[in-house]
């Protein structure tokens, strides 16, 4: 039995009608009875083609302020009937049912709605009944029945049908299916997350994933599921790869720390920070930034927490880096960033992020919510005999920020609103800080003066001990060990000041 059918008769309601016409058009150039409902039934008598309302098959009007159209067996029949099969033939020919080859239909805005903030009311009247089980019932039945469940899906039918002179095969039924499912799904998703308040369930549903050139290696695939253009838009460069877009959500993530600071500038290398610093203007602030780790900021991504001027881009001109992020670029600086072809430039819009941070984790999810606390003044508990000075705490402070966007485990070290070097997912704290010393020192910064943060509390002294060799004189951290006391101590010995925060920040 051949696979290729030849579409007879459409049922066709939809709430976008735009690209619709040249569908309506080729089918009835072959004499495809067309069925259709309210709005879509007006839309094709106004193309002058004619159209045999759904009323007149199921002797029902359509009732409950429009809620109740389709919902028929005489509408559902001609869907579902399969037609290889005798007993479904014959009840079609009892019960005079009409076929229906194709159904073409979209669902009512739901998200739109949701996000407009309408009242609660107008978001439940866009809750599809009709639609999303014409979609379900022309999708299981596949084999027989052709469905397009979205506008997006428009184009590559009319490619289809004109391609097969109005017929399909059973590959691109089945592709149409998959399709519909696919709307279905991250609809009734989108309706969930909408009424749910339990967070032990979790359900997610991201359309049209953007593949990308590989995965973190070549030899693994990747994709991206995300509204990115919604994020940035993209000025030059070439495209995002993988990496890129790791390093590009840790650098949005820790800029959001500093977002309402003065002129702010971070590089990052694998998801942490190399350089940062705050300074009156953009170029200062990069150019402080840089010399935090200018070894490692050699193919990094760079983010300002201001537009970028062309002072500043001249200076970010001479370096190797794969992505600049600004919320804007004056033209002389875009012009002049674009000098290399290959360098993306990013401007960023304000945009909610997700609440919610998820990963895969052995056969299923660790999820769990984003780490929203941000440690202020009112956070800090003076620990020691000796407080820290007003400039000790915008320092500690600046440090706590750029460490709880370090991996862990991880010490930072700061001075003046500049990262002076950190230490990095290391096994250990107290080697963590023995490399961001060796860091600090490899670039001639003295740290005495400078102050620490970390990201959990020392069970030891050790970690203070090292800290006050190498000049450290403030410590953050956020307490909570059972041997706080040794650390606390041995800051009182020394005329070390130390804050806890009451908030660990690990990052692993």
């Amino acid at each position: 039995m051949s696979t290729l059918k030849t579409i007879s008769s459409a049922l066709i309601s939809v709430f976008d009608k735009e690209g619709l016409e040249p569908i309506v058009r080729k089918l009835h150039g072959h004499n495809v009875t067309i069925y259709s409902t309210g709005g879509t039934e007006t839309f094709i008598k106004e193309l002058g083609i004619p159209v045999v309302p759904v009323e007149d098959v199921t002797s029902y009007p359509s009732i409950l302020g429009g809620r109740v159209k389709t919902l028929h067996p005489k509408v559902f029949g001609g869907i579902l009937n399969r037609q290889d099969n005798e007993s479904d033939v014959q009840q079609m020919q009892e019960y005079n049912i009409p076929q229906i080859d194709l159904v073409i239909v979209d669902l009512y805005p739901f998200e739109k709605t949701v996000a407009s903030g309408a009242p609660e009311a107008d978001i439940i009247e866009k809750i599809d009944i009709g639609g999303i089980s014409l979609i379900r019932a022309a999708a299981k039945n596949f084999k027989d029945t052709v469905i397009v469940a979205s506008v997006e899906d428009y184009s590559l039918f009319l490619e289809t049908i004109t391609k097969n002179n109005c017929a399909t095969t059973l590959e691109e039924r089945r592709l149409f299916a998959t399709k519909a499912f696919h709307v279905s799904s991250n609809y009734d998703t989108a309706i969930f997350t909408y009424f749910n308040t339990d967070d032990t369930y979790y359900k997610s549903s991201v359309a049209n994933g953007q593949v990308l050139r590989y995965g973190e290696n070549p030899h693994q695939k990747g994709f991206f599921f995300g509204n990115f253009d919604e994020m940035f838009t993209k000025l030059h460069g070439k495209e995002l790869s993988y990496n890129n877009l790791l390093d590009v959500d840790a650098a949005v993530n820790l800029m959001q720390e500093f977002k309402d600071d003065e002129p702010t500038f971070a590089i990052l290398k694998h998801n942490n920070a190399c350089g940062l610093a705050t300074r009156p203007t953009v170029k200062e602030a990069y150019l402080d930034a840089l010399a935090g780790d200018p070894t490692s900021a050699f193919g990094g991504v760079l983010i300002s927490n201001a537009a970028i001027d062309k002072d500043a881009a001249q200076e970010i001109n001479k370096l190797f880096c794969e992505v600049v992020i600004a919320p804007g670029f004056s033209s002389e600086a875009e012009e002049v960033l674009k000098e290399k072809k290959n360098r993306i430039l990013l401007v960023q819009h304000e945009t909610a992020l997700p609440e919610k941070q998820v990963r895969t984790c052995l056969n299923g999810l660790l999820v769990q919510d984003k780490d929203n606390i941000t440690d202020n003044k009112e956070h800090l508990q003076t620990v020691t005999v000796t407080s820290p000075t007003d400039n000790e705490v915008q320092d500690l402070l600046f440090a706590s920020k750029i460490c709880k966007h370090t991996k862990s485990n991880t010490i930072v070290f700061a001075r003046n609103k500049q990262l002076c070097a950190s230490g990095t997912g290391q096994t250990s704290r107290v080697d963590a800080l023995r490399q961001a010393v060796e860091k600090a020192h490899s670039f001639n910064f003295d740290l005495n003066g400078a102050v620490m943060a970390s990201d959990a509390f020392f069970p030891f002294p050790d970690c203070v001990e090292l800290a006050k060799q190498a000049g450290i004189t403030a410590v953050i951290q956020p307490g909570g060990s059972i041997k706080d006391e040794l650390s606390i101590n041995y800051c009182n010995e020394n005329n070390m000041a130390m804050v806890f925060t009451g908030t660990r920040h690990f990052k692993h």
